[in-house]
C-alpha cells in the first residue's frame, strides 16, 4: 500500500490572545491556497487517497478536507479523525486505528511536526530518531509498505511545496 503523509497547510501564528487553544488554530489564505496546489499536484501525479487519516486539530481537518475536494470528480475519499496522529507516533495504535487494508490502497495522514517526520523515520527505519525529517507545511512523504510498522517502508517520494509550483 502507498502510505501519504501530508503536513498541514500554513496555518496562523500561535497566539494565545485570540486563539488560546492551539488544536483550533486555523490555516491561513496562504495555507489554502498552498495546499490547493500541492493538492492538484498529487491528482496529477495519479495519487488519489482512498481515505485520509486526520489529525482531529482543526489544521489537519482543513488540510484534510481541501486534500478530499481535490478529488471531488473521482471518488471522493472519506475523512477519518485519528487522534494519534496528533501526538508522538506510535505505530501500533496508528495500524489499529488505521484497521486493515487492501494492498492496493492509498492511504493518506494529514498531521503535525515533529510527529509526522517521525512517523516517516519509524516506517522507514524502525526508529522515530534514526533520521531527521523536516516536513514543510503542506509537503508530502510518500512510503510504499506492506503494513504499518517499524522498517516496513520504502520511500517513493518527498514533496516539497515549492517543488510543485509552476516554473
Amino acid at each position: 500500500m502507498l502510505l501519504v503523509l501530508v503536513r498541514h497547510a500554513h496555518a496562523g501564528s500561535r497566539d494565545p490572545i485570540h486563539c488560546a487553544d492551539d488544536t483550533l488554530r486555523p490555516i491561513t489564505d496562504r495555507g489554502r491556497s498552498t495546499q490547493l496546489v500541492i493538492s492538484q499536484y498529487l491528482r496529477e501525479c495519479d495519487i488519489v487517497p482512498t481515505t485520509i487519516f486526520s489529525s482531529p486539530w482543526l489544521r489537519a481537518i482543513q488540510t484534510a478536507e481541501l486534500l478530499a475536494q481535490s478529488f471531488h470528480d473521482a471518488t471522493e475519499p472519506a475523512i477519518v479523525e485519528c487522534p494519534p496522529l496528533a501526538a508522538t507516533p506510535n505505530l501500533r495504535v496508528i495500524a489499529r486505528a488505521v484497521g486493515k487494508q487492501s494492498d492496493q490502497a492509498t492511504l493518506a495522514f494529514v498531521g503535525h511536526e515533529p510527529w509526522l517526520g517521525q512517523f516517516a523515520a519509524a516506517l522507514l527505519t524502525g526508529s522515530a530518531s534514526a533520521m531527521e525529517l523536516d516536513v514543510p507545511k503542506s509537503g508530502v512523504i510518500g512510503i510504499e509498505a506492506s503494513r504499518i510498522g517499524r522498517g516496513k517502508g520504502t520511500l517513493r517520494f518527498f514533496v516539497r511545496p515549492s517543488m510543485s509550483r509552476p516554473k
